[in-house]
């Protein structure tokens, strides 16, 4: 079971339009791109065909042009649809998608065209490049704990342990089957399909080793030197900044910059690791919900993993810039940048009235920034993870 979620409304309005552009809908695994382009062409009112490349092998741009002249068929007056799922797996798929669009267009062809893929690795095969000024992308993050919440009834407490992966919303009842899920269908599928087979990946265990390490200290600052000196096969600090930016294009784990005010400098800091679902970070450590909730420690930083994982979204669909901050042994855990403003974000599981040195510090640096506490007796991690991030940031 799948809700409407907000994008559905604007993809429909996009290919109702007089003006023909190509939809990329971009988002990782499991969050729902099939399933919105699918209703969004069953309520656009065009015929529409779908076609998918994810295969275990690479397909190529003859078998595209295949898919492209069978929906062109269907164009009567007002058009058809065709849907292209993970075409960025085709050799050569977006000039031969240039090739196949311009002619349509030549034609007066009145074919709609939706892609779906991952954003940053479409961009890194030539996107920008072979199809400028004919594409908008549509980004869909990993779901929020507000639309668990509306599709299975989902508690908080179980959006912040489980995450924000519909399909393995049936599993949870039975926690190592929903662990198995998690990391067989999802993580082993996105890592082997989705870099590795797309990317040049000179050293494929040295990746996985990062992204196992990344997942584990979720809200950790690590340097790159002190994460090879736990790795059997090294390499370079090159290669696992490259690394942590394929898993980025993924939609799996991000390495937050430091926020400072030369950008020479932010490049140099060492980046905080944060993973984009919350459930990357429970199924590998193997308590179900009862255990992790009573270990303090433990659920405190989940926490303050939730709280990223709904920030480090925002960012991916383009409504903020997330960093962290820190300046001696003080730290604040995010530091936000976007139209609103900068702001300053620290995240406290407790209700203990702890004192803010970080905080403080921060805003005798930045005073312009606007400080805002999730937890405590700040803004309940509730009411915050119910609310999208641009809501806070207008306040």
């Amino acid at each position: 079971m799948l809700i409407e979620r907000q994008q559905l409304s604007q993809l429909v309005e996009r290919l109702r339009e007089p003006r023909r552009f190509i939809q990329v809908v971009a988002g990782p695994r499991q969050v729902g791109r099939t399933t919105l382009a699918r209703q969004a062409a069953e309520t656009c009112g065009l015929p529409w065909r779908y076609a998918s490349a994810d295969e275990p092998t690479l397909r190529g741009p003859e078998w595209l042009a295949q898919q492209w002249e069978a929906a062109r068929l269907e164009c009567g007056g007002a058009g058809a649809l065709l849907v292209l799922d993970e075409v960025q797996k085709i050799s050569g798929w977006s000039e031969a998608v240039k090739a196949l669009w311009d002619e349509d267009s030549r034609r007066a062809l009145p074919l709609r065209v939706v892609i779906l893929g991952s954003a940053p690795l479409l961009v890194r095969h030539g996107l920008t490049e072979s199809l400028a000024g004919r594409f908008e992308i549509l980004r869909l993050p990993h779901w929020s704990a507000l639309e668990m919440r509306q599709a299975f009834g989902w508690s908080v407490e179980q959006s912040i342990f489980y995450g924000g992966y519909p399909g393995s919303a049936a599993l949870v009842d039975d926690f190592p089957r929903w662990a198995r899920y998690i990391l067989d269908v999802l993580v082993e599928t996105t890592i082997s399909r989705d870099v590795l087979l797309l990317t040049r990946v000179d050293k494929p265990a040295l990746l996985r080793r990062l992204f196992e390490l990344g997942c584990r200290h979720s809200c950790q600052e690590l340097s790159f030197n002190k994460i090879l000196g736990q790795l059997q096969d090294a390499g370079n600090t090159s290669t696992l900044a490259h690394y942590l930016d394929l898993l980025r294009g993924a939609g799996v784990l991000t390495g937050l910059p430091k926020y400072a005010g030369a950008e020479h400098r932010r490049r140099a800091a060492s980046p905080k690791f944060l993973v984009y679902n919350t459930a990357l970070l429970t199924a590998p450590a193997g308590s179900p919900l009862e255990d992790t909730c009573a270990d303090g420690q433990t659920w405190g930083r989940l926490v303050e993993s939730a709280v990223g994982a709904h920030l480090a979204n925002a960012e991916a669909v383009g409504d903020c810039e997330l960093f962290y901050w820190r300046d001696g042994h003080h730290e604040v855990d995010f530091v936000v940048r976007s139209p609103a403003g900068l702001s300053a974000i620290e995240v406290k599981s407790s209700r203990r009235r702890d004192r803010l040195p970080g905080m403080a510090a921060f805003m005798a640096a930045f005073p312009s920034a606007r400080r805002l506490l999730v937890g405590a007796d700040g803004i309940s991690i509730k009411d915050f993870l119910l609310q999208p991030v641009t809501h806070w940031l207008s306040r």
